[in-house]
């Protein structure tokens, strides 16, 4: 793969600069969650640093790949990543009563997050193929209309709801830049509502619970011991926390979960207040540095491949802090570049290393 020397002045390096700090700090306390006397590198550590070097380069193919290509590719892609989700509701391997991950040996991945990289360049190759500017008709967004519910709802089957809404939501931004209308926004807010008591039917009891221990319902040492252990470590940080490793809420594994979901609640009770507020600027930081390299960026295609892509990182972050503060239903969503967990590390760096490919070509 050649790479234009023009392209080097124009790399991002403070964004790119930002993803590693943040890379560096999940690792750091990936580490600090997984750490035992008896053993000091845990498997996940090792895995995470492995995962972290290679992702590097996945950033690296993503970003010098020329991104009209990738999203042509995209496009095709998802018709097989279709596939895999119908594939995984049936062969799918299980975990902690959800069927995710289709099981490859060496290691496992999630067919949903590959969902939530390649639908943006499914909508966006769809729409540029229809026309050469963005003035569409309703009929033009019936075939991806469709393609996004179907995808959600087998995403939701799975079932997979925190991933679910990451996707849809983020399928709705685009469509709204797309140029679709709000008359399309205020009927589906409209149907949403009257179909809310079935979609509560629908929800697994589990999921139910979850919304009702959010409202407060459930006992502290049963349905509410996860998130009542979560708001300790949190609270228990105060301001500088209790010293990198030190947290007993994640030492005497009383938070579960903690080196996955609950991650930024073992950075609470470790670094305080201060540590959090550092994580949450950096996050901050590096979506309004990609959100103003946009602007320069002359096309609207390729602004909008990276407005979906970008949207579901987001949105991941946000439910994610959400929910581990008791402030969102807990729904399972790993934080982008800070949780452990290969396919999410993978698909992240692809996502930001496809946006830095669009930020970069401005000339």
């Amino acid at each position: 793969m050649l790479i234009d020397r023009r392209y080097l002045l124009y790399f991002d390096w403070i964004s790119f600069g930002i993803t590693c700090a943040i890379s560096a700090l999940g690792l750091a306390f990936i580490y600090s969650s997984t750490t035992l006397e008896s053993v000091q590198y845990s498997i996940y550590f090792k895995k995470q640093l492995a995962g972290l070097l290679i992702g590097f380069f996945i950033y690296m193919f993503f970003c010098f790949k020329d991104h009209r290509k990738l999203c042509q590719i995209g496009y095709f892609t998802y018709f097989l990543i279709i596939g895999l989700l119908f594939f995984t509701l049936i062969k799918g391997k299980i975990g902690m009563g959800a069927r995710r991950w289709i099981d490859l040996k060496i290691f496992k991945f999630q067919p949903s997050e590959l969902a939530k990289l390649f639908f943006p360049s499914f909508l966006t190759y769809y729409l540029y193929t229809e026309k050469d500017v963005p003035l569409y008709t309703m009929d033009t967004f019936m075939p991806m209309l469709a393609t996004m519910v179907i995808s959600a709802l087998l995403i939701l089957k799975q079932p997979d709801l925190g991933t679910a809404m990451i996707f849809f939501g983020a399928a709705l931004v685009m469509l709204w830049f797309s140029g679709i209308g709000n008359r399309f926004f205020r009927w589906g807010l409209l149907l949403s509502l009257l179909a809310a008591p079935l979609a509560w039917k629908g929800l697994k009891p589990y999921q139910q619970k979850r919304v009702m221990v959010f409202l407060g319902a459930g006992d502290n040492r049963k349905e509410r011991y996860q998130i009542e252990q979560s708001k300790i470590a949190i609270g228990s940080g105060e301001v500088t926390g209790k010293g990198f490793t030190k947290g007993t809420q994640n030492t005497l594994l009383f938070l579960p979960e903690s080196r996955t979901d609950f991650i930024f609640a073992v950075l609470c009770e470790e670094w305080g207040f201060i540590g959090a507020m550092l994580l949450m600027a950096l996050y901050i930081l590096l979506f309004l540095r990609i959100l103003f390299q946009l602007k320069k960026v002359p096309t609207f295609f390729a602004r909008l491949l990276a407005i979906g892509i970008l949207t579901s990182l987001i949105l991941a972050t946000f439910i994610n802090i959400a929910m581990v503060c008791d402030m969102l239903p807990v729904v399972g969503i790993p934080l982008p570049l800070m949780s452990y967990g290969l396919t999410s590390l993978w698909i992240t760096l692809a996502s930001l290393g496809w946006i830095q490919g669009i930020t970069m070509r401005t000339f």
